[in-house]
């Protein structure tokens, strides 16, 4: 059974970052993680059962910090297009500066042992920014949520390959959202 959250398990969590940066998630081994924490297999087994508890750990450790900023970011806004400006923005900013985007957001669409992780993560976004969307006039602002958090990732994704920020593809987004 896995310990509960200690330095040896951030330890690990911080290693993986580390090599997920470097070398993506399929680059992604105990091996790689033990060596890059200085700590043994044993100490990995101690905290993860396998490489896929693992790796759902530092996805979601990853998600949730991104999650921590977009909501302190819309706290104190109320529903509607400023709050979702503000939510999409800290979003995309965190996104460029936060380790392990690409591979999470990139790679792991495609590890099948995240897939249920990312579509969780996408329904919270959804969740979250559907009373914009009816704030703002959306009547039935599920589908639209849906489809703003699609372009927002690729967004990411853009962003991250071009090594900086694209104003006009983040006005086209607003733009195709306020109708």
């Amino acid at each position: 059974m896995a310990r509960p959250a200690e330095p040896g398990r951030n330890n690990l969590l911080d290693a993986g970052m580390s090599v997920v940066d470097e070398h993506g998630l399929r680059g992604l081994s105990v091996n790689a993680v033990v060596s890059e924490a200085a700590m043994s297999k044993g100490g990995f087994y101690q905290h993860f059962p396998d490489r896929r508890s693992y790796i759902v750990a530092l996805h979601r450790r990853y998600h949730d910090e991104l999650a921590a900023l977009v909501i302190a970011a819309v706290d104190d806004h109320e529903p509607g297009l400023d709050r979702l400006r503000t939510g999409i923005h800290a979003f995309l900013d965190a996104t460029l500066r936060t380790r392990g985007t690409k591979a999470f957001l990139v790679q792991a669409r495609t590890e099948a042992d995240l897939l249920d992780e990312v579509q969780k993560r996408n329904s919270m976004f959804s969740e979250l920014i559907s009373s914009d969307l009816e704030a703002m006039g959306w009547p039935d602002a599920s589908p639209i949520a849906h489809l703003v958090i699609a372009m927002v990732a690729d967004i990411s994704l853009q962003e991250l390959y071009a090594s900086g920020s694209r104003p006009e593809l983040r006005r086209a987004l607003l733009d195709l959202v306020i109708r």
